[in-house]
């Protein structure tokens, strides 16, 4: 039940504190202007009292100085001398945090007024931990913590070797809930969460590595990611060779020479016989579905609507959904049940042989219609497969067994017909599980063997595929079709810049609204249009497209590169310093990815060295 009472001003929390001797503490906030606010209006609130240790942090923070320049004009450089306190999250840049860590471990603040993020990467010594709220902000709303967030969060109560015990204080607050705190507490860690994840460069050098598919697949289904399938996959494996000892075993004692294959030869059959009964169309609009299924496909003209007179062009087909092209030259996109005639063609789709199409489809209309099939002529064929299937089971046993062997044999092959579903339904389970695992994989492969990066059949990755392998950077594909056709050759410094930081940077984030000149803008566009070109395919074999180009990303990424001041920047972009560090940070590190193409690549890499050299310079490390 949350308790609805006011939050408590962050001054009078640290004074409490302070009067149960709780101090230091870290007090965890849901967002990072609520973290700054709280510093600010503590720092200003709090007795000045102490001169000594007041000068301590001046004389930390000058020392500090005199290494990482880029603090000196920081925000919030009162706040912490004045007060003793400070906030710590992302927004800061890392020197910045890295002097209120050392602080902290030196004993020259009382509290510092920090995110959930904190909890997780650094080792602050606090006495207390104190908790707002049991929810966080994320770019996308509000969410509860989960279980592991929050023992993060509290295990930082207790400083080793001073403090016996830890305490962890929950804040009043209009959205604290303190049983939800104590439920999280007793729950369950989560699980621990793989970072191995099937991408374009992963499947590349473990294919180079290890030169095929089935060694590739092995590796994935033996990693922590899939351990939940390991554990599955070893179970099933037990089931079914136990099933499979239990059908040699139940042969052997019967005398008969027959082989497994025979008793899950009957099993398949049966099952084939039971899956064709049950998908037998009712009605006639059900046989009319599956043939639209079977007859629909890119480069046939379908007509829409019971008339069928709107003709479309199919371009594309995916679980039940058309895209195509009408005869005016705009797109449609429509579910396939709005079908009601199709065309036998298969025409090419090029602009001028979907004109040819609709032309010949007006023209011999009715001769070029595909008859659609009648509910009799199907049920005959049904009951044609059904008596195939009962011949195959009554001939199942060779012929020499005759008589009364004959029938003991049949009445042995159904006794173990339970036996041998067992076993049919584990292989069938270990074959889903492996495919799941293996399937991200297989549809980035087809992918790169459209672009030329590995050969599919031969089961190699290409020359090219080589030294895409080594770019180790977001959109490798996207950055690796750019380089081939050239388009880093082509660019300036700032351009190389902006476009690096339209590509690694957040979808999200939002860096300003800084205008762009017509060079980088078109630069963009050219990037977009590779992009457009990788996505469709990636579309095409069920990859999730790349997200879309930051545009205010590269907006900074040139001021940045045209020489602007660190000050500068954070004034202009109005972004967090933090955000803009990591930003520029992830743009040089994919230049310099850039850069090591050398050899491959020798103009774009000697581009792409000298622009991060400009975008890697003080205060980004």
């Amino acid at each position: 039940m949350k308790l609805r009472m006011p939050e408590m001003p962050p001054a009078t929390l640290l004074s409490a504190l302070e009067g149960y001797n709780l101090l230091p503490a870290i007090v965890f906030m849901p967002t990072r202007r609520r973290c700054d606010q709280a510093a600010s209006e503590a720092a200003l609130a709090r007795p000045t009292g102490n001169d000594l240790r007041r000068e301590a942090r001046r004389e930390f923070m000058r020392a500090f100085v005199e290494q990482h320049p880029e603090v000196r004009s920081h925000r919030h450089w009162d706040t912490i001398i004045r007060g003793g306190v400070a906030s710590h999250h992302a927004g800061h840049i890392p020197a910045w945090k890295l002097v209120i860590e050392k602080l902290m471990s030196a004993g020259l603040l009382d509290a510092i007024f920090a995110t959930a993020t904190v909890a997780a990467g650094v080792d602050f010594p606090a006495r207390s931990v104190v908790l707002t709220g049991a929810d966080a902000r994320t770019a996308g709303g509000w969410r509860p913590l989960s279980a592991s967030e929050l023992q993060q969060m509290t295990g930082r109560a207790g400083r080793r070797g001073r403090d016996n015990v830890g305490f962890v204080v929950a804040a009043p607050g209009l959205h604290q809930d303190p049983l939800r705190i104590a439920q999280l507490l007793k729950t369950s860690p989560d699980p621990l969460v793989s970072q191995f994840r099937a991408t374009y460069t992963t499947l590349l050098n473990l294919l180079d590595a290890y030169g095929t598919f089935a060694h590739v697949r092995e590796i994935a289904e033996r990693s922590f990611a899939h351990r939940d399938s390991v554990r599955q996959l070893t179970r099933l494996e037990k089931m079914r060779d136990e099933a499979t000892q239990k059908i040699e075993e139940r042969l052997k004692e019967s005398g008969y020479d027959l082989p497994v294959s025979t008793v899950l030869g009957l099993e398949r059959l049966i099952g084939a016989r039971a899956r064709l009964q049950e998908v037998k169309p009712k009605t006639r609009a059900e046989v009319f579905s599956r043939w639209l299924n079977e007859v629909v496909k890119p480069g046939r003209v379908v007509g829409i609507g019971r008339s069928g007179r709107r003709l479309v062009m199919v371009t594309e087909k995916r679980d039940g959904n058309v895209r195509g092209v009408r005869e005016d030259g705009s797109s449609a996109s429509f579910s396939q049940d709005r079908i009601g005639r199709v065309y036998s063609p298969v025409y090419r789709l090029r602009e001028r042989d979907i004109e040819q199409a609709f032309e010949e489809i007006h023209e011999r209309n009715r001769e070029l219609t595909l008859p659609e099939p009648r509910l009799r002529d199907v049920h005959a064929e049904e009951t044609d497969a059904l008596k195939i299937l009962d011949d195959s089971i009554d001939n199942l046993l060779p012929p020499h067994i005759a008589g009364a062997d004959r029938q003991r044999c049949t009445e042995l092959l159904w006794e173990l017909h339970e036996t041998a579903e067992d076993y049919e339904r584990a292989t069938r389970r270990i074959e889903a599980l492996r495919e799941e695992v293996w399937l991200p994989f297989e549809q980035r492969a087809r992918v790169l063997s459209v672009f030329g990066y590995l050969d599919y059949d031969a089961e190699k990755v290409t020359e090219r595929g080589r030294w895409l392998a080594d770019l180790h950077i977001d959109r490798p594909l996207l950055v690796g079709e750019a380089l081939e056709s050239g388009l880093f050759n082509e660019l300036d410094l700032k351009q190389v810049a902006g476009i690096m930081a339209a590509l690694t940077a957040d979808e999200d984030r939002d860096y300003g609204d800084l205008e762009l000149d017509d060079g980088i803008v078109t630069s963009l566009s050219r990037f977009e249009d590779i992009g457009f070109k990788v996505s469709a395919e990636e579309w095409k074999h069920g990859v999730e497209p790349a997200p879309e180009l930051n545009f205010s990303a590269a907006g900074a990424a040139v001021l940045w590169a045209n020489g602007a001041s660190w000050a500068e920047i954070v004034r202009q972009t109005r972004a967090e310093e933090g955000d803009l560090f990591r930003m520029f940070s992830r743009t040089g590190e994919a230049l310099l990815q850039v850069a090591g193409l050398h050899r491959t690549h020798p103009q774009a890499a000697q581009v792409a060295a000298a622009a991060a050299e400009i975008v890697l310079r003080e205060p980004i490390r």
